[in-house]
């Protein structure tokens, strides 16, 4: 049970906020670039209450955490976007898609930040071992999400972005395969082939930035 305890308490607040922030980048760059439906709902925020899906942001990180399986994802609920508020609604659409995945991308290099600056002002106490596991597991789930969020099958974030740079009527066949689009996630992890496919990358992006931001 302490050992339960302790994974949860290194990997609540790096996946609360990996997932909820993902969110809130989606509603923030779909607000600046015309559509207030994020704002006005008040999906634009740091508060994880606003963004939770009790099984995507919970259950589902929790047992791959007490699973040790290695691979730690999940999912908040959707941030609202209307494109009718947009002037280019493919090519805006993909943009606020990939907010979600840089989004990710800066918390990765903030966490690994974290383990720098622990190695550096609480060296060898048990404060800094704690923050340096955080950290980790920060790393870890940000560039997870990050991967898995770019793969480009709709209604992942890399499927609205390819269908943002493809000519209209292509986009529009592209994007039918939506309503299929988790349930060949699902196949695929289930299957072990997606983690055969990204967890390659997965530790190639670990290994980069770790090379720049920890020291």
């Amino acid at each position: 049970m302490q050992q339960t305890l302790y994974t949860i308490a290194i990997w609540a607040v790096p996946v609360l906020l990996a997932i909820t922030l993902h969110e809130a980048a989606h509603g923030w760059v779909a607000n600046k670039l015309g559509d207030p439906t994020a704002r006005q709902l008040g999906r634009i925020t740091m508060n994880p209450i606003k963004h939770i899906d009790r099984v995507g942001t919970v259950v589902i990180p929790l047992v791959l955490a007490l699973s040790r399986s290695g691979f730690i994802f999940g999912w908040a609920k959707p941030v609202p976007v209307d494109p009718r508020h947009f002037k280019q609604p493919l090519l805006d659409m993909a943009l606020v898609a990939l907010a979600g995945p840089v989004s990710n991308f800066i918390m990765a290099c903030g966490w690994a930040l974290l383990i720098t600056v622990s190695k550096g002002l609480l060296a060898d106490s048990s404060m800094a071992l704690h923050l340096i596991r955080v950290g980790q597991a920060g790393m870890m789930i940000n560039i997870v999400l990050m991967v898995l969020n770019l793969v480009p099958i709709p209604p992942l974030d890399g499927g609205r972005v390819v269908a943002g740079v493809l000519p209209k009527e292509m986009a529009l066949a592209y994007m039918r395969v939506e309503p299929f689009g988790m349930w060949i996630i699902i196949a695929l992890l289930f299957s072990g082939l997606l983690g055969k496919i990204l967890w390659p990358i997965v530790l190639r992006f670990e290994a980069i930035i770790s090379a720049i931001f920890i020291f």
